[in-house]
C-alpha cells in the first residue's frame, strides 16, 4: 500500500514500476496551480494500460488483479500528487455493478448511498464521474441503481484539497433498482473506510520522507537540522505514528483479503486502521510544518499535498472520533475474557 507494499510477494514488481512510472510522468508534466478535476487524457491513458480497473474480473474487462495492487495504485496515486478517482470507480462502484452482476461498460463512475429522502454528501469525484452507483434503503435490505450523472441533481463541492465532494439527490421513486443486502453494503462501507486509511498512510509516508531529505539537507547553526535532537524527536514521531497506522491498515487489508472480506472481526479491524491513521495523522502535520517552518505551506512547496490531503481523507467515511468509538464499543461488546482474542485474531 506505499513503497514497501512492493515488497509484498504476491504485487507484480513490473506492473509496481509502470504504475509508478506512469504516475511519475504524468505529476512531472501538470501544472501544480491546475483545478482538480477528472483529466480524461490520464484516464484514457489508464485505461489503455489496464489500470481504471484494476481489480475487476477479466471477463467484465477488468485486469483481473487484485486488492494489493490496487492498492498499490491507489497510494501511487497519492505520493505523486495525482488526483483521480481510481478507487472510486474500481474497488467500490464497479466491484459492486460486478457483486450484484450488473454490467459493467469503460465510463468513470463513483458510488454512494442515499439517505431515506434520496439524498447524499460529500460524495467523491460525483460532478466529474459519467455514471453513479446509488445505493438506497428499502426495509432491511437496499436496492441499488447505475445512473447517469446527468439524471441527478449535483451540487458541487469540495474537500480541504480541492477534490470534488458533491451533493448527490436522487428521486429514489423513480429509479429502477436492483436488491442489495444489507451484508454488501455493509462490505461497500468497510472498502470505502479501508480505502481512505490506504491514501492517509500513504501521505504520511511521504510526509516522513519528504520531512528526513529536507532536515539533512538545511543547515541551521553551521550544521544539518537532523543533527539537531529536536528535530530527530519531530521525525522520530512522525515514523513512530505513519508505521502504526501502515501496520493497522495492513492487517486489515490482509484480513479482508484472506477471508474474502467476511472475517467476523473485520469491522474491528478497519476500525482501528482508521482510528490510528487519524490519530497519526494530527503528529504527522503538526511535526512536519514544524522541521519545514514557513516554507512548507507555501504553493510551491509539496509538504501541505499531502499535510493537507491526510487530514482530508481521514475525516471522509467517518470521522476519527467516530472510529475511537467504533474501536472502544467493539471492546466493550468483547470484554475482558474476549479483548485478548479480538485483537489477536
Amino acid at each position: 500500500m506505499t513503497n514497501t507494499q512492493a515488497t509484498d510477494a504476491t504485487v507484480d514488481l513490473e506492473l509496481v514500476k509502470m504504475i509508478d512510472a506512469v504516475l511519475a510522468e504524468h505529476r512531472a508534466t501538470r501544472p501544480r496551480s491546475a483545478p482538480i478535476t477528472r483529466d480524461i487524457e490520464l484516464w484514457s491513458r489508464l485505461d489503455q494500460l489496464g489500470l481504471v480497473r484494476l481489480s475487476g474480473s477479466e471477463r467484465s474487462g477488468g485486469s483481473g488483479a487484485g486488492w494489493h495492487e490496487a492498492a498499490e495504485l491507489i497510494s501511487a496515486a497519492v505520493r505523486h500528487g495525482v488526483r483521480a478517482p481510481l478507487a472510486e470507480h474500481d474497488v467500490l462502484a464497479c466491484w459492486l455493478l460486478e457483486a450484484v452482476g450488473a454490467p459493467v461498460d469503460e465510463v468513470a463512475r463513483t458510488v454512494c448511498i442515499l439517505d431515506v429522502a434520496g439524498t447524499a454528501t460529500a460524495v467523491p469525484w460525483a460532478s466529474t464521474a459519467d455514471r453513479i452507483v446509488v445505493v438506497w434503503p428499502d426495509g432491511a435490505d437496499y436496492l441499488m441503481a447505475d445512473v447517469d450523472r446527468t439524471d441527478l441533481r449535483i451540487t458541487p463541492g469540495a474537500n480541504l484539497i480541492g477534490e470534488p465532494r458533491d451533493t448527490v439527490t436522487a428521486d429514489i421513486a423513480a429509479l429502477s433498482g436492483r436488491a442489495v443486502s444489507a451484508e454488501l453494503v455493509t462490505q461497500l462501507r468497510r472498502k470505502c473506510a479501508l480505502v481512505r486509511a490506504i491514501q492517509v498512510c500513504a501521505a504520511l509516508d511521504s510526509i516522513l520522507e519528504l520531512s528526513v531529505e529536507f532536515a539533512a539537507a538545511r543547515n541551521q547553526f553551521g550544521r544539518p537540522l537532523s543533527k539537531f535532537q529536536a528535530i530527530q524527536h519531530l521525525i522520530s514521531d512522525i515514523a513512530a505514528e505513519a508505521a502504526l497506522a501502515r501496520a493497522a491498515t495492513e492487517a486489515a487489508l490482509a484480513a479482508a483479503v484472506a477471508s474474502d472480506w467476511s472475517a467476523s472481526s473485520l469491522g474491528f479491524l478497519v476500525a482501528v486502521a482508521r482510528s490510528c491513521a487519524g490519530h497519526a495523522t494530527s503528529v504527522a502535520v503538526r511535526n512536519g510544518h514544524q522541521i519545514f517552518g514557513a516554507i512548507g505551506s507555501t504553493v510551491e512547496h509539496r509538504l501541505h499535498e499531502y499535510t493537507r490531503a491526510a487530514l482530508a481523507w481521514r475525516s471522509e467515511y467517518g470521522s476519527v472520533r467516530h472510529w475511537d468509538e467504533e474501536v472502544t464499543r467493539a471492546a466493550l461488546v468483547a470484554g475482558a475474557s474476549g479483548l485478548w482474542s479480538l485483537i489477536a485474531d
